[in-house]
């Protein structure tokens, strides 16, 4: 199986240009250089940088440099630390994984999919001379499975785009249901061998956003261990009414490493079928658990990547209700920094 090299051990720094005010203060002062450093000094071989469309496009599709700016900022500390880089587009103009940004209709919009290209033409422009050390991931998590034929369609358009730049250039395209592995065989067949497939990875999601403010059905005094057994979070989920997928290849008994490396199989088997690497942009455990408790999490899931090759990034380094390197974190930094 093909391995997606420089990209296996990594973390995401949400929350700096994406998700956020968009203030100047945030834009230049939320990640500095010495996080960078700090980053590559935790053994990490590449950062996921999640961006907005906002910040690098007007209404009128026309540019503003002060984003790009950032952008160049962070390749440029990631080369002077020897980190690979990620640039993830978040959100694109009409569409964004969270319907709260009021965000829609790219999907069916041909001028949306244009300024999207566009987009994506532009940072081919600026960014392929970094092919050695930087990659591309087209658009975060696409929601409803109703929207994949035109999102192979328009995935397919935006990387013959960037292709006209650069012929080598990673690309990463991931599915519906916000990239879950278990609608990445629903993807186009890559459109070339440097292609890669992505996924994000938070189950059970039960455990791993108990007491999260932003959906609707939990709990906010939510409190759960792991490793549990399938039982307390099977029931715990249905007495919430909370629609999840976590559960369903599974066999009844403790969740443990033998729950993710099921979970990943099918990932595992479309990246054989179709000789793509496969990379999980995205797993991480909300502040609000126990932090022992998701050192176990991060202790399983890990064991699953490693057996299976896939790369990964960490949500997130800081704030965003996931930080790593936040206090919550303290008492058990150290050993998590091994396994990422």
């Amino acid at each position: 199986m093909k391995k997606f090299e420089g990209y296996i051990h990594g973390i995401d720094l949400g929350g700096w240009l994406s998700q956020c005010d968009y203030s100047q203060d945030r834009l230049d002062n939320f990640i500095k250089e010495e996080d960078i450093a700090k980053i590559k000094s935790w053994g990490l071989d590449h950062v996921r940088v999640p961006v907005d469309y906002n910040i690098f496009q007007n209404e009128d599709g026309s540019l503003i440099q002060t984003g790009f700016d950032c952008v160049q900022r962070c390749i440029d500390w990631c080369g002077k630390y020897g980190l690979n880089m990620i640039l993830d587009l978040h959100k694109t103009r009409g569409f964004s994984f969270d319907k709260y940004h009021g965000e829609k209709n790219f999907f069916n919009d041909e001028n949306l999919q244009q300024l999207f290209c566009d987009l994506w033409e532009e940072f081919a422009k600026r960014y392929v001379k970094y092919q050695d050390r930087v990659a591309f991931e087209l658009l975060n998590e696409v929601t409803e499975p109703s929207y994949i034929d035109a999102w192979n369609a328009i995935s397919n358009k935006a990387i013959s785009v960037i292709r006209k730049y650069s012929k080598d250039i990673s690309i990463i395209v991931g599915s519906y249901w916000n990239n879950s592995l278990d609608s990445m065989k629903h993807l186009a067949d890559p459109a070339d061998e440097n292609v890669v497939y992505t996924f994000h990875f938070y189950d059970p999601l039960i455990f791993t956003h108990q007491g999260a403010y932003w959906v609707d059905e939990m709990p906010r005094d939510l409190k759960l261990a792991y490793p549990e057994k399938l039982s307390v979070y099977k029931e715990k989920t249905n007495e919430i009414g909370l629609n999840l997928q976590d559960f369903q290849h599974i066999s009844d008994g403790m969740i443990g490493a033998q729950y993710f490396e099921e979970r990943m199989s099918e990932a595992k088997r479309v990246a054989e079928e179709r000789n793509v690497a496969v990379y999980c942009g995205e797993y991480g455990v909300i502040e609000l658990a126990d932090a022992q408790f998701a050192l176990n999490w991060y202790r399983d899931i890990c064991t699953a990547f490693d057996k299976y090759g896939f790369g990964r990034a960490a949500w997130t380094y800081k704030e965003m209700d996931f930080g790593i390197s936040d206090a919550h974190m303290d008492s058990v930094r150290d050993e998590l920094i091994k396994l990422l």
